[in-house]
């Protein structure tokens, strides 16, 4: 397979510059390097810019709605556990209304991809301020200086146990490529926060700016190490890129198949009704 092999009937729609473009093209590439099958993959989205996703790739896939795209994806891969399953959405429709399924997705350890693509800013919807939109922010939706605290994506995955956390940006499409590829690798959950900027509704976070501020993670980091990850990520310093969080635990599949196995192989021949009522009483 190749990159190209990848793409869909339907061109991209984002804005030129938008970071997004480098997502896409990073993500065909590393899907190209594991030899991805086009039938063999669904990618999933929610509501949003980075949601229209599915309609760019030649794989399988199903466009939900605003904040559903963890459940849809966990319920994709137990339905049908040899599909590789990306689940890809930005910081509003991921942070905001699909906040809890992100918790839960976390812990759950389910064996699938979730790209966040974060422009710190509602896009589609013309600039409104998003869960990681900084304070002071303005813009023609939101003329008055924003006052809440921002969302540190990162962190909450951490703070969450997901099993794989990383942090790219879209002005390095090989970092992207090598993050996204090592995610697609991990059996478990794994969470790749993409800052990818976006051109036309936001002028603080920019690709200068983004560039100025980025810090690549120490060679020495302890990738096991999740209270030390939680540090950089919580830093002040800059904002660290790179592979933060790597831990192998079991998988939500796994365990639910577990479960099944346990179950049919007790024998319910003679267990009436009340039997089971009793055990209620």
């Amino acid at each position: 397979m190749e990159a190209n092999d990848y793409k869909g009937r339907v061109k991209p729609s984002w804005c030129p510059g938008c970071g997004n473009h480098a997502v896409i093209m990073a993500l065909r590439k590393a899907m190209a390097t594991l030899n991805y099958q086009t039938h063999e993959t669904a990618v999933i989205s929610g509501i949003g810019c980075s949601s229209r996703f599915p309609f760019f790739m030649s794989t399988y896939g199903f466009h939900t709605i605003h904040g559903r795209a963890l459940p849809v994806a966990i319920g994709v891969k137990e339905a049908r556990p040899q599909t590789n399953v990306i689940a890809v959405g930005g910081d509003g429709d991921g942070l905001s209304i699909g906040g809890n399924h992100f918790i839960h997705a976390a812990r759950k350890n389910p064996n699938i991809t979730y790209i966040m693509m974060d422009n710190e800013i509602y896009a589609l919807t013309k600039g409104q301020c998003s869960p990681t939109s900084r304070i002071g922010t303005t813009t023609k939706c939101n003329p008055y200086a924003w006052t809440a605290d921002r969302i540190n994506p990162v962190l909450m995955a951490l703070s969450f146990n997901a099993s794989y956390v990383a942090r790219g940006y879209s002005g390095d499409v090989k970092q992207l490529e090598n993050l996204i590829l090592g995610g697609l690798q991990h059996k478990g959950f794994a969470f790749i926060h993409i800052i990818s900027p976006c051109v036309q509704y936001n002028k603080v976070s920019s690709y200068e700016k983004i560039k100025e501020l980025s810090v690549p993670l120490p060679d020495n980091h302890d990738l096991e190490d999740r209270a030390n990850a939680m540090k950089y990520a919580f830093s002040s310093e800059g904002l660290y890129m790179g592979l933060f969080y790597k831990t192998e635990r079991q998988t939500y599949e796994d365990r639910y198949r577990e479960i099944i196995k346990k179950a049919k192989s007790q024998s319910c021949d003679n267990i009436t009704v009340k039997d089971v009522m009793k055990q209620f009483q």
